[in-house]
């Protein structure tokens, strides 16, 4: 074999890397190789989290500004809570009460994109019909960050607040919590409630009733518990129910301490005279008969288990006068009872411990105990009757000459025609319902 022809041969023999032309790659190879390189999982998270990483950054973007939000949200929720109470508590320039609280809270109407908007009645919901009721809406467009990648506009955050106010204050209250009803004015009675309200504390089912051809007139009515006879109740600012119970305007009342006390009975028969009686303490019976007249003169009159009856035609009056009812244990407690048509005109002192106070029952007696106050058109109370504890039957006032009556016991019952009014300016009373609001949205 020649030298040339065992070059050839050996040639024939190197590997394919050191050939000298590269190798054919045909179709089928081709596709083995995008094969292998689709099932090859060696790098693949770095492709993974390149596709990913604008919604991952996006994600935590859109989560960050949702926080922010929520939180933005609480704050404003807050300042319209704010605004909508002071509005409704303030009864008037409520746009500008509203703004001036919410743009305390950072929310100022026209900066920063923020609106505020105030309403009486509400533009919607439950109290969209309520006179009292005050709505403000807060909203401010948010500007959006990492969140763009969702979406261009702005995210508008708003919050809505709903207060109910207090119209006025009270002249009739009962506190008693559970009682069905706390207040009934029963057969033909004609409650007329001048300028003012009726509160009653129960959540009984129902609080108020109003039975036969009875009616009540007054500038609201507002119960914790519902209410039968809704029909024959005027109000000029509504009959609310479901409310909070009222507080006690004498809670934290006591009387000064009672002297020693008179055990006689004392009764004033008709003689053509007039008998009068001085401040002290009384443990017999007070008794004025038909067509005798008593005067009580100014001071404090402490009943210590011994009653007062004066009977229908009889006269019993005096100015400066506070009437406490007090005694001990099971059925020895003072009560009162006036008949129809007794003639009585009592005004409570102006100053002093007693102030604005007619009559005061002690908070220790029995839930329940009776006072019968009932003389009718002649009947007159200048002041607060503040009897805690008693099952209060009321009827009484012409409503001009009782220009201030305020009626707070722990159940009432009105037999008869009353006409009831508060202004008591002049006696210093407590008020009962002051101008205030609770949120009800």
């Amino acid at each position: 074999m020649s030298v040339w022809s065992n070059c050839r041969a050996k040639s024939s023999e190197r590997p394919d890397f050191i050939s000298a032309s590269p190798p054919v790659i045909g179709r089928s190879s081709r596709y083995d190789l995008l094969d292998r390189f689709r099932r090859d999982e060696s790098g693949s998270y770095v492709l993974v989290v390149a596709l990913m990483t604008p919604v991952l950054v996006g994600a935590a973007g859109l989560g960050t500004e949702v926080v922010w939000w929520l939180y933005k949200h609480k704050n404003m929720q807050g300042a319209s809570d704010s605004g909508a109470v002071s509005a409704a508590t303030a009864g008037m320039n409520l746009s500008a009460e509203a703004n001036s609280v919410t743009a305390a809270s950072g929310y100022a109407n026209g900066a920063n994109g923020v609106t505020v908007t105030v309403n009486q009645p509400p533009s919607s919901g439950n109290y969209a019909a309520t006179p009292q009721a005050v709505e403000v809406i807060i909203s401010q467009p948010q500007q959006r960050l990492l969140s763009a990648l969702f979406g261009r506009d702005p995210v508008v955050i708003s919050a809505r607040s709903v207060a109910l106010g207090n119209a006025g204050t009270g002249c009739v209250l009962a506190l008693d919590a559970t009682a069905s009803p706390s207040v009934a004015v029963k057969g033909g009675a004609q409650l007329n409630l001048i300028n003012c309200n009726l509160y009653d504390n129960s959540s009984g089912g129902p609080a108020l009733t109003v039975t036969g051809t009875a009616s009540v007139s007054a500038n609201m009515v507002s119960t914790v518990g519902t209410v039968s006879g809704a029909s024959s109740i005027t109000a000029t600012n509504g009959v609310r129910t479901g409310v909070r119970p009222m507080a006690d305007p004498y809670a934290s009342f006591s009387p000064p301490t009672m002297p020693s006390c008179d055990p006689s009975n004392y009764t004033v028969n008709s003689n053509g005279k007039t008998t009068s009686l001085s401040p002290g303490c009384y443990s017999g019976n007070i008794t004025v008969n038909a067509g005798a007249s008593l005067t009580l003169d100014p001071g404090v009159y402490y009943l210590n288990s011994g009653n007062l009856s004066v009977a229908g035609n009889a006269t019993l009056s005096g100015t400066g006068v506070t009437l406490v009812f007090t005694g001990y244990g099971t059925n020895h407690w003072a009560t009162a009872s006036i008949g129809s048509n007794a003639i009585v005109n009592l005004t409570a002192p102006t100053s002093g411990p007693t102030q604005g106070i007619v009559m005061y029952g002690d908070r220790n007696m029995q839930t329940g105990t009776a006072f019968s106050l009932t003389g009718g058109s002649t009947q007159s109370f200048n002041g607060a009757i503040y009897l805690p504890q008693a099952a209060l039957s009321y009827s009484g006032g012409n409503g001009t000459t009782t220009s201030c009556t305020k009626i707070i016991a722990d159940t009432v019952t009105f037999t008869g025609n009353s006409n009831v009014q508060v202004n008591c300016a002049a006696l210093g009373t407590a008020t009962i319902g002051t101008q205030t609001a609770q949120l009800v949205e």
